[in-house]
């Protein structure tokens, strides 16, 4: 009988342990990060909160990078590990930068949102600016950034991503995103990731290229700025805080299609570091 009220505790502390497992993957009530991986100490490892509109593409991106870039390649570019904050069913982009803020709390800040079909964008860079919490906009969205890896794309889309999916599915070399969003399957696992791996320079480069092209004509790629801002510093007008995408500061970011930001998460992170 003992043996059996054993068995039964050892089945409950396994269950427990399980859930707190699947409770630390990234939901937006998580508030420190992953432990570093290989024993690393946390004080060797740069921690970044990246909270995210979405609950699949973004979060599985963000663990695409920690997984190929997160230990460092030996010649001085810093460990890194990116702690995703996301909610099921996605949040509103001021929502997006309001959980980066909350979960980081000292930390470093990211906030990944897209165009869509959201109107408080504004707010959120406005919110952001105040906070010091890094913008990653995507006009239209992020499937913006992931064609990106495969060949260079122009010519505004109004908020709609569906150009921009077809190009994905279709790009050469991207074999793996030809059932990309369909049956509602937007993961990057698998072939898909292996797909992106070392295509991440050319993604940067076309993504600079659009700001150059960008209508404004005032926007050039070599002013965007990717060095941490300390949080006590000053805090920045909006439009300055925009401005750190390389876009002029009186460029509306509605207006910026289009776009992606993504490309300064990987510079900041020195996974790129060619900016010319």
């Amino acid at each position: 009988m003992a043996r059996d009220e054993g068995d039964g505790v050892s089945r409950r502390l396994r269950r427990e342990q399980e859930q707190g497992r699947r409770r630390r993957r990234g939901r937006l009530e998580d508030e420190r990060p992953l432990a570093p991986r290989s024993g690393l100490h946390s004080r060797e490892v740069r921690v970044l909160y990246v909270a995210c509109e979405g609950e699949s593409t973004e979060p599985d991106y963000l663990q695409y990078l920690n997984e190929q870039f997160g230990d460092g390649d030996g010649q001085g570019r810093q460990r890194f590990r990116i702690q995703p904050v996301y909610r099921r069913n996605g949040l509103m982009p001021s929502r997006v930068v309001e959980a980066a803020r909350t979960a980081a709390g000292e930390d470093e800040a990211w906030a990944l949102f897209d165009r869509d079909q959201w109107d408080d964008i504004p707010q959120a860079v406005k919110h952001a600016a105040e906070s010091r919490v890094e913008v990653a906009f995507s006009h239209p969205s992020f499937d913006l950034w992931l064609l990106l890896h495969f060949q260079a794309f122009g010519g505004e889309q109004g908020g709609g991503s569906k150009l921009v999916i077809e190009k994905l599915r279709q790009a050469k070399g991207a074999d793996a995103f030809k059932n990309y969003d369909k049956r509602n399957d937007k993961s990057i696992k698998g072939a898909r990731r292996d797909a992106l791996k070392g295509r991440e320079d050319k993604a940067v480069a076309h993504a600079r290229s659009l700001i150059a092209s960008c209508s404004h004509g005032r926007c050039k790629p070599a002013h965007a700025k990717a060095e941490q801002v300390d949080h006590h510093a000053k805090p920045q007008s909006p439009q300055q805080w925009a401005a750190r995408s390389g876009h002029a500061s009186e460029c509306p970011v509605l207006q910026r299609d289009p776009s992606t930001d993504v490309w300064r998460l990987l510079v900041a992170l020195g996974i790129h570091t060619d900016t010319e």
